[in-house]
């Protein structure tokens, strides 16, 4: 990769670690669907204007049943259960949960796909999941707190929020593949909203938010949604997707660090452990890492 391109994925783990931070300042003053069903809103309003000036309206239409539904797997449901989590974990240990991203990924592939499962990827996948065990039994507890939540939920909300982009990864390259990325990523967003404004509206909170919490909303729509798919997708084009997702070792990193300079959160061992566990699994599930394999001896070896 040119400097260039490092420096964009750089920007662009920055921006998705961010938007951790951001749900957790926003999520107690709007409610997990009102904050969701604003960042949907935002990042339509921000990607639309994008699509209709590159002419690519006419590809949404075309496909927008299958766009749809991942709006919904991809963006509507995981930013609900992301804006849950908020309430009860820390922005780091949401962060790291989201790295089992590629895991669930490679699962779903092999499950539906029939993709291949190399002795490195089912290693991967059994030692990334083993630090997420690792880390769920540290921290889960099913007991609720003083607003209702629990850690226990909130990190099954995070999984369960994984899981939903693995198989929208799925979906895409089976039903999507060769469509305008920039159609899929404004699409699922404009998806997402239609689903989302009216329960927004429905569960708006009863006090006003605070300015804090609106900016932190303004940002998470635009910054780490709009403008993070942007780059997102003219990374894919420049630089391929299996250096592109190099950005997932490095959004823990950026999360816990924005945590711990704005909110004061605390980093554990286990956190740790776990997190390098998870990223040890998905690189190897992910092939940016595999097993060194032994060559057959051959009679001109002999």
């Amino acid at each position: 990769m040119k400097p260039a391109d490092v420096l964009e994925l750089c920007l662009l783990a920055a921006l998705w670690g961010a938007s951790f931070l951001f749900m957790r300042l926003g999520a107690g003053e709007f409610g997990p669907v009102a904050l969701a069903g604003l960042r949907v809103l935002g990042a339509t309003l921000f990607l639309l204007p994008l699509l209709a000036a590159r002419g690519q309206l006419g590809v949404l239409r075309a496909h927008w049943r299958d766009i749809f539904l991942v709006g919904l797997a991809n963006s509507a449901l995981p930013f609900l259960a992301y804006s849950y989590a908020a309430l009860a974990i820390t922005a780091g240990l949401s962060s790291i949960f989201n790295a089992t991203t590629p895991l669930w990924g490679a699962l779903i592939a092999w499950l539906w796909l029939k993709d291949r499962l190399t002795p490195s990827r089912v290693l991967g996948l059994l030692i990334g999941f083993g630090g997420v065990l690792w880390l769920a039994w540290d921290k889960a507890s099913f007991k609720p707190g003083a607003d209702g939540t629990s850690t226990g939920w909130a990190i099954v909300a995070c999984l369960g929020a994984t899981l939903l982009y693995g198989w929208s990864a799925s979906f895409t390259k089976k039903r999507l593949t060769g469509v305008a990325p920039l159609a899929v990523a404004t699409g699922s967003q404009l998806s997402a909203a239609l689903v989302l404004t009216l329960p927004m509206l429905w569960f708006w909170p009863a006090r006003a938010p605070s300015a804090t919490a609106w900016l932190a909303v303004g940002l998470l729509a635009l910054a780490c949604t709009g403008v993070a798919y942007v780059l997102f997708f003219r990374l894919i084009a420049r630089i391929g997707p299996s250096n592109t997702i190099a950005v997932t070792f490095l959004i823990p990193a950026f999360a816990v660090l924005w945590g711990w300079i704005f909110l004061a959160e605390g980093i554990t061992t286990a956190m740790v452990i776990g997190c390098a566990v998870i990223l040890v699994g998905t690189a190897l599930t992910t092939g940016l890492v595999t097993l060194p394999v032994g060559r057959r001896k051959t009679a001109a070896d002999a």
